[in-house]
């Protein structure tokens, strides 16, 4: 959620089901799109979630390091992930590395770290090693021209309604 609205959500939400939002990053190439599927970690929620695997380019499979129980989930999603979607790329990624009370430390976890697991998943899929993101375009100020008789029409419109009376309901009796 944090990536598609810039929202940080403190408080944990079990994702039930699954939701795809587009995820567009910029890259020296142009904008790139990714489909971000949500699934269901919770194996009671996850019924449907190969459905969402089927035609998936690449994954990134997260996890709670405040929460060994996601942890201990990774090797039954990958295996799930593999028998669906055979060989795509797969990240895998630890959210939450900030909060202090963590229930996966970090010499647990086995991996190489990257610099940004979207990235890699970008360079892979369009098979270009020196591929960038690059900075996302701010939007142009608009400048507005207003026709200056109409502009002093809407001020003079404007102190009318400012100065004028409404009138009180009764009035019509």
């Amino acid at each position: 959620k944090h990536h598609l609205t810039g929202e940080f959500e403190k408080k944990y939400v079990a994702t039930l089901g699954a939701e795809v939002h587009p995820l567009v990053f910029h890259i020296n190439r142009g904008p790139i799109k990714f489909n971000v599927g949500d699934t269901a970690g919770q194996e009671k929620f996850g019924g449907l979630r190969d459905g969402y695997y089927i035609q998936a380019q690449c994954v990134i499979i997260m996890f709670d390091v405040t929460s060994r129980v996601t942890y201990k989930n990774v090797p039954n999603w990958h295996r799930d992930l593999v028998r669906v979607c055979e060989n795509i790329p797969i990240v895998l990624c630890g959210n939450k590395v900030d909060i202090k009370d963590r229930k996966v430390k970090a010499k647990s976890i086995v991996t190489t770290t990257l610099k940004s697991p979207s990235l890699w998943l970008a360079r892979k899929l369009i098979g270009d090693p020196n591929l960038e993101f690059v900075a996302m375009p701010a939007l142009a100020s608009l400048e507005v021209v207003m026709d200056a008789a109409l502009a002093a029409q809407y001020e003079h419109n404007l102190e009318v309604a400012q100065t004028t009376a409404l009138a009180d309901e009764d009035d019509d009796l």
